[in-house]
């Protein structure tokens, strides 16, 4: 069973080995590391996926990271991506490689860079709208309306209660502008954790890229 789990905790060499330590201590296999922030108080957050054996709870997890002195597990959550984990450069280089489906292939890969659920391309307005891509595990979107339509620069999206269907209640959001305001990159958590600062201002960047690598591609591209 793989799960995420984000945890705070001091900003200085020794920590994320003493942290790493602790959890092969419960049979914890960590897969993957991001350091999702540097916070100006001294402390970090990183994103550790981890698998953990069967008959071994997500308890002890959380136990484990907590005996670390000034380690606190902010979420832990079951995870279902583990085999299909992408970093930004891996997303830059897949959308570089195929141009003209830019905003696509990050539609498809977004999942795998911020460990979400999945993600869409949705295009509208507040009363109507429509998808325009959407990434494999991508529940179906058609009919709904959104009033954070056009947006104007990446963000979370709070207040889900006023948009979303009642499954999608738990989740965490965050979206960006594609190409113009009324076309948006969503990304969503079920379960959480919410979306960092700085996760949104990767989402942000990696959405600026797919629209300039894909206008670039379509301005040279000959015409007929």
């Amino acid at each position: 069973m793989s799960y995420l789990v984000r945890v705070v905790l001091p900003d200085r060499p020794g920590s994320l080995g003493a942290l790493a330590t602790a959890l092969g201590g419960v049979q914890a296999d960590i897969i993957s590391l991001d350091v999702v922030e540097h916070r100006a108080d001294g402390v970090a957050i990183d994103d550790i996926l981890v698998d953990l054996p069967a008959g071994r709870m997500a308890d002890a997890l959380v136990s484990a990271a907590q005996a670390v002195p000034g380690v606190r597990v902010q979420f832990v959550r079951r995870y279902v991506g583990a085999g299909d984990l992408h970093r930004d450069l891996d997303a830059v280089e897949a959308m570089t490689a195929r141009p003209l489906r830019a905003a696509e292939i990050l539609t498809e890969l977004a999942p795998g860079v911020f460990r979400a659920d999945w993600a869409v391309v949705v295009e509208g307005d507040t009363e109507n709208s429509v998808v325009v891509h959407a990434s494999a595990s991508a529940p179906d979107c058609v009919g709904l309306r959104l009033p954070w339509l056009p947006l104007a620069a990446a963000q979370r999206l709070p207040e889900v209660s006023s948009w979303a269907p009642s499954s999608w209640r738990d989740a965490a959001f965050a979206a960006a502008p594609i190409g113009r305001p009324s076309r948006a990159l969503l990304l969503a958590r079920s379960g959480g954790p919410e979306f960092l600062n700085s996760e949104v201002a990767r989402l942000r960047h990696l959405a600026g890229l797919a629209e300039t690598i894909q206008l670039a591609a379509a301005s040279a591209a000959p015409t007929s």
